[in-house]
């Protein structure tokens, strides 16, 4: 037990740095302009394209982006893939404390074994439990959403920095 308490403390680590203001202030722009890209669809064309956990997909796609997690297999299959388990679960077990916990815990464990870990896109299902929807959430908002998301993300990077964005397919 001391020794559980004991790793609590953590490793006294200092924390990273401050990012210089300019990659704040472009990852901000990122974000801005990726969520007014997907909400403006979502009311131009009068159908669903905004999933919450885009917001968090902003902060790895624009504040991240040379990370594994800000690819865009990442950010497509791990938003497809834990909206799946989502529904699945929803569908076969119903909307129940347990089954949640065990879609959660299943996408983490595909994204894994798929190597399409994206982090925002493990609370799919939490979304998927919370709102209850049907099959047509994997193509609106998942989808498209993250199609979306990802044209954003390969425009503004490449245009913004001086290195290439994605770093694989």
């Amino acid at each position: 037990m001391l020794d559980l308490l004991r790793k609590m403390q953590g490793d006294a680590v200092a924390m990273p740095p401050r990012p210089p203001l300019k990659q704040v202030s472009i990852a901000w722009l990122g974000g801005v302009l990726a969520i007014a890209c997907i909400a403006s669809a979502n009311d131009l064309l009068s159908m669903t394209l905004i999933l919450g956990s885009f917001g968090a997909s902003c902060v790895m796609v624009f504040g991240f982006p040379d990370l594994p997690f800000s690819q865009p297999r990442n950010v497509l299959g791990g938003h497809l893939l834990s909206s799946f388990i989502g529904l699945a679960f929803l569908q076969l077990c119903g909307p129940h404390w347990w089954s949640l916990a065990l879609a959660v815990g299943t996408a983490i464990a595909l994204m894994m074994l798929s190597r399409t870990v994206h982090p925002p896109a493990g609370s799919n299902p939490v979304i998927i439990f919370l709102a209850q929807p049907g099959w047509g959430f994997l193509l609106f908002p998942t989808l498209i959403g993250a199609l979306l998301l990802i044209l954003v993300a390969l425009l503004y990077n490449n245009a913004t920095r001086a290195s290439r964005y994605p770093k694989y397919w």
